[in-house]
């Protein structure tokens, strides 16, 4: 090769290069593990040390005319991706999210200020049952874009064509389902603009249940708020899941009132206490069952790494009456 060609061959390498570099998107990584001791009472267990960790990749990139993308793909223990979505962020239509876990009014299922978990998510499996929506299924939201809506207003609309379809693969179709269920819609509402520190928030999903088992459509609702004043941040929610399905013992609805307060002692230490209530009722009028978590919690920050303790008492657990128990859980979280 002449000394013009090699010239010619480096010049269009390194404009190769440059163009690659300049249309490439970012990679970036964030995760953690965290390890657990846990002592329920009335349960005969073996090992009491527990350990998870989870690792979070998101791609990101940008498109002609503005709009930019991310990848989230959300690796959960040992085995398998917990998450993954798509999202496709316009500069004046909002965001398209194409998402197979999460989002639609799901993102509501417990706003209650905390110190590390919510009271139904220590090691005390509790077995209640808070709002889901089309969260279970793969499913499309639109988030509005800001500057169409009032200032502290968040708006976001999900969409799936088989609320119980569960989750596939590309070019793949089903994944699964409940007979008789077809698509479902969430509409979530967060606002921030009444009065400083104070926001509320509600949401509404309604799937579509058409087998002769259901005497109606599958509705769930939330609505609460939280106010913030100085270190001290406190909740209030209720949600109703009904589930309108006509036979004979089986769940019917879900209702749920959750309180909550937390006190940040300083910037490493918060404290706070939790809890939630909820009713089952059954279609055959049976009598309403109410499982009820309450829990108490600490939670430690140092840098990099958490303490928490909480110390969780359960009442009917699974919606069993006279099934209570106790429940001591202390986590150390590590983040990078």
């Amino acid at each position: 090769m002449n000394k013009l060609m090699k010239v010619g061959a480096s010049a269009l390498c390194g404009s190769l290069a440059a163009v690659a570099s300049a249309s490439a998107g970012e990679l970036t990584v964030k995760g953690g593990a965290t390890a657990t001791w846990s002592s329920n009472s009335g349960d005969v267990t073996g090992n009491p040390i527990g350990m998870a960790s989870a690792y979070t990749f998101t791609g990101s990139g940008e498109l002609d005319g503005g709009t930019t993308f991310t990848l989230t793909i959300a690796h959960g223990d040992q085995t398998t991706y917990s998450a993954s979505e798509i999202a496709l962020v316009t500069p004046s239509m909002g965001t398209i999210t194409i998402d197979q876990s999460g989002g639609g009014i799901d993102r509501l299922d417990d706003m209650m200020p905390t110190a590390w978990e919510e009271s139904t998510g220590t090691s005390l499996g509790t077995g209640i049952v808070n709002v889901t929506g089309v969260s279970g299924a793969g499913h499309i939201e639109w988030s509005l874009p800001t500057d169409m809506l009032p200032d502290g207003l968040s708006a976001h609309v999900a969409w799936a064509p088989r609320a119980s379809g569960g989750y596939t693969n590309d070019k793949a179709t089903g994944g699964g389902g409940s007979e008789g269920v077809g698509s479902g819609t969430d509409v979530v509402l967060q606002y921030s603009g009444i009065a400083d520190g104070l926001s509320v928030f509600g949401g509404y999903s309604v799937i579509d249940q058409v087998a002769n088992m259901h005497d109606g459509d599958r509705t769930q609702k939330v609505l609460g708020a939280t106010y913030a004043v100085g270190p001290v941040t406190v909740g209030y929610q209720w949600s109703k899941d009904a589930h309108h399905i006509a036979r004979g013992a089986v769940t019917s609805f879900y209702e749920n009132q959750m309180y909550g307060a937390s006190f940040s002692v300083n910037d490493d230490l918060t404290i706070s206490y939790g809890s939630n209530k909820s009713d089952r009722g059954k279609y055959d009028g049976s009598a309403v069952v109410q499982a009820k978590a309450e829990s108490l919690q600490v939670g430690y920050s140092m840098g990099g790494a958490t303490l928490s303790i909480a110390e969780t008492n359960g009442e009917n657990l699974l919606y069993n009456t006279a099934t209570d128990k106790d429940a001591t859980t202390i986590a150390l979280s590590l983040a990078f």
